[in-house]
């Protein structure tokens, strides 16, 4: 799902509860959506690179940034890296 494109049909349930259960409307929630899928998209380096810039912005040493991006971590979910069909049977059969 991109924000130019809308919902990909699998979220159309998604959408309709967020609809039905907020007070979003359906292109308010299609938007919550795809904000919440570009969040979990993000990589460890995209995170890293991220983080570090607005901690700088706010006037954290490397040191200090570098602290706390190392706290955080842990805490963060990111997306799965790209697995060939290689290495999903690798996983299944080893």
């Amino acid at each position: 799902m991109t924000a130019t494109t809308g919902p990909s049909p699998t979220f159309g349930e998604l959408r309709s509860h967020l609809a039905r259960t907020t007070s979003l409307t359906p292109n308010e929630a299609d938007r919550v959506i795809a904000e919440v899928l570009r969040y979990f998209d993000e990589d460890v380096p995209g995170f890293v690179r991220r983080r570090h810039r607005e901690l700088q912005a706010r006037g954290l040493r490397n040191e200090q940034a570098f602290a706390r991006i190392a706290e955080e971590l842990p805490h963060r979910r990111f997306s799965p890296p790209a697995l060939s069909l290689r290495q999903l049977r690798r996983i299944v059969y080893t």
